[in-house]
């Protein structure tokens, strides 16, 4: 091995065999990819590199082998070339026991034909048969033979090797073997019990027992139009009667031959036509599931409909053509959740995946009264009322605790969830200037406030708020792939003494140098737990990379813990670990810039409104959009909506406009209604939208921070009123807020 060159292939026949384990077998199940390097002539199995004891992954993926780079490969079979194999009793075992005054040395597969555990997390841990882990289980507790929930073949219950237990299910037993082909099959993002569906203490447990979980796709989602007869749409018109003279199985969209299946099994459909449905909201019902209802009792229970006026209409035609008693008419956001259980699991829209969460929000609201003088405390307060369910509809009232009236002005749910977003990005429980990680502070850990970050959060998603966009890379990879996996980068560090450090540690150039920054940085790496002895230059890498994961990962770990389980609520949490590529696009990254076009595109218009004023508007957007306006388009839209962006759901009501007899513009954040005035110029109208913007956002950017915006001022013109926002109430001194 030693001796060969690149481009020296004279050893490398068909089926090359593993420098490590010197074996040819090709079992990626068993020992991972078979990788072989033809430029240096060199064959590795996957989990015999992974696992070496001397070995570790310097370079990008794509880099070497797997990010192993080749010098480092040869160094380490070199050194495995002296040490003998404890089992096979030859050299090349690269791989030791990690327990303490263990002297075992054994090549991969010798390793699990001993029943060696190799853990595939952390630090990459080899286990010998006697310092193994174990499943602590009372077997007497069952006296049967119990199946293995994949396979079904009985098994004893008693934990062994090769018998495990689920750490969730106490009735849930496998073979290590089908667990091993599962979790190859499955994924990191769909390897979990198979009876309680748990991912998290799960797979921990099966790491700790030697399972290897690898971070890809399941194996079905990789695979070319898998599962593509599902998204087939079933078009055949089951009406007894079709009136359709070109056949049952014509189908045009958006007509009266369009083809509508029934909303119970999906298996029948009908021509609008044919069952004289008006639309494709109205429901429908095939024969079948009609009778189903019927003989279920609910039908009786429904509010009665006439049956069709035709004397020629039989019971089973009406049966079949009128649209369902039961069930109410199918709203846009029921069409819309039809239409998301048809696409992908991972690669999937990321508005369709908020939406599909906010069909958990239940009719019944929930009052919050909040100040916005004071928005961290009025959320904090609203969300850990003990009446307060996440799933109910959030009604904002605002309020002005110096108002000696007490006097309530309704508000804008998505105002009062962009401002609060804003100012958790700028709460201490955050560090860093774009890219935010968790920070370490033990007031908000007492108070359990991070654990209230992550639920404010999951709830402006789920509401229809905005996303936050400052997550960095690192944290976004812990909640996804869990801290473990997860390497941080320098940039991550917001310490600048810290950063200092690293950056010198990566910049030494002999160990000499390296030595003597070691013993200068003595105290802090001794505290942070990464010291270690200074063998060679290389060893900067390891020191660095201990001194990243100490600072950016494990000195937050309690915060990220329960900034985690705030996540949970409404199951956001298992939506991000579920679809990462479409949530790292909301979690990371500001939203993109708008344009006047897209916010042309979102109004609407009402009908009956004063042309010249429509004209106006459109001009006005074409001066915005060449930087002759004082005002921006995010401008317009928060004076409008009370959002600087497009939430991820989109806005609930659509954004509108219409036109007032008035000589300034209104924003009625609760509508999320544009009120446009009506003026005799184009001249005169630019100058009243930029006043009225302009003026309205200063005030509530000074009010956010020391002042509650209160409504004082109300204009009367011809039927309709509207009220100006005036700053009021002096500034509040609270202890509490000066830190949040």
């Amino acid at each position: 091995m030693n001796e060969n060159k690149p481009g020296d292939s004279q050893n490398l026949g068909k089926n090359p065999a593993c420098v490590f384990c010197r074996k040819n077998d090709d079992c990626p199940n068993k020992y991972g990819e078979k990788k072989t390097n033809e430029k240096w002539n060199l064959t590795v199995h996957y989990y015999c590199l992974l696992m070496s004891s001397g070995i570790w992954q310097r370079g990008k993926e794509e880099e070497g082998v797997y990010g192993f780079l080749i010098e480092d490969i040869r160094k380490e079979v070199n050194r495995a070339s002296k040490l003998k194999c404890c089992v096979c009793k030859k050299t090349g075992a690269s791989i030791g026991c990690v327990a303490p005054r263990c002297k075992r040395s054994y090549h991969f597969p010798c390793g699990l034909q001993r029943e060696c555990i190799f853990q595939f997390t952390g630090n990459f841990a080899s286990f010998c048969w006697n310092h193994r882990p174990v499943q602590i289980i009372t077997s007497s507790n069952y006296k049967d033979s119990l199946p293995c929930t994949i396979c079904l073949e009985f098994i004893e219950p008693v934990p062994t090797y090769s018998i495990l237990r689920s750490p969730c299910c106490k009735n849930a037993w496998f073979h290590r073997d089908c667990l091993q082909v599962q979790a190859i099959n499955a994924g990191v993002f769909f390897f979990r019990c198979t009876i309680c569906n748990n991912s998290d203490i799960f797979q921990k447990e099966m790491l700790r027992m030697g399972i290897h979980i690898p971070e890809k796709d399941a194996s079905w989602e990789l695979e070319e139009n898998a599962y593509q007869e599902l998204l087939q749409h079933y078009e055949h018109c089951d009406v007894r009667r079709c009136r359709c003279k070109e056949g049952r199985d014509y189908n045009v969209p958006d007509s009266k031959w369009e083809i509508k299946r029934c909303q119970c099994c999906g298996s029948s459909g009908t021509h609008l036509a044919c069952s004289s449905l008006r639309s494709w909201e109205q429901n429908w019902e095939c024969l079948e599931c009609r009778g189903i209802l019927y003989n279920s009792g609910e039908f009786q229970k429904a509010k009665k409909h006439t049956l069709p006026n035709t004397n020629n209409v039989g019971i089973t035609d009406c049966l079949l053509e009128e649209s369902s008693p039961k069930l109410p008419r199918q709203s846009p956001g029921a069409q819309h959740k039809d239409l998301l259980r048809q696409g992908s699991k991972f690669r999937r829209d990321i508005a369709s995946i908020v939406i599909e969460l906010g069909f958990q929000i239940k009719k019944k609201t929930k009052r919050l009264y909040v100040n916005k003088a004071n928005i961290w405390n009025s959320a904090l307060n609203g969300f850990r009322n003990k009446n307060f369910n996440p799933s109910y509809t959030i009604e904002v009232v605002y309020v002005d605790e110096n108002d000696n009236f007490g006097r309530e002005y309704p508000g804008s749910k998505q105002e009062f969830l962009s401002l609060l977003m804003q100012r958790l990005e700028n709460s201490p429980l955050f560090e860093g200037s774009l890219s935010k990680n968790l920070s370490l502070n033990s007031q908000a850990l007492k108070e359990n406030l991070y654990y209230e970050a992550g639920k404010m959060l999951a709830i402006s998603l789920v509401h229809g708020g905005p996303s936050p966009g400052f997550f960095s890379k690192t944290l976004f990879n812990c909640l996804v792939y869990g801290p473990e996996n997860t390497q941080p980068i320098l940039d991550d560090v917001s310490d600048f003494d810290v950063a200092q450090i690293i950056i010198r540690i990566n910049a030494a150039t002999c160990t000499a140098d390296l030595n003597s920054i070691v013993n200068e940085c003595y105290n802090y790496l001794e505290l942070t737990g990464c010291l270690r002895i200074i063998t060679s230059l290389s060893d900067k890498y390891m020191l660095a990379k201990d001194l990243l994961v100490c600072h950016v990962i494990k000195r937050v770990q309690a915060p990220f813990e329960s900034f985690k389980q705030g996540l949970k609520t409404l199951g956001v949490l298992e939506k991000i670990q579920t679809y990462p590529e479409a949530f790292y696009s909301i979690l990371c990254h500001k939203p993109e810039n708008l344009s006047t076009k897209i916010l042309s595109d979102l109004f609407t218009v009402h009908t009956l409104s004063d042309v010249q004023a429509l004209g106006f508007w459109n001009s006005y957007l074409q001066a915005v959009e060449d930087g002759k306006s004082a005002t921006t388009v995010e401008d317009i839209l928060s004076f409008t909506t009370g959002c600087n962006s497009i939430p991820p759901a989109g806005f609930k009501p659509t954004p509108s406009i219409e036109c007032l007899h008035m000589d300034f513009p209104v924003g009625n954040k609760c509508n999320n209604c544009l009120a446009l005035p009506i003026t005799n110029t184009y001249k005169e109208f630019q100058e009243n939208m930029d006043l009225a913007i302009r003026n309205t956002l200063r005030l509530e950017k000074e009010a956010s921070s020391h002042y509650l915006i209160s409504p004082t001022v109300v204009i009367k013109a011809g039927e309709h009123s509207h009220t100006f926002w005036t700053s009021d109430v002096t500034k509040k001194h609270d202890a509490y807020n000066e830190v949040f």
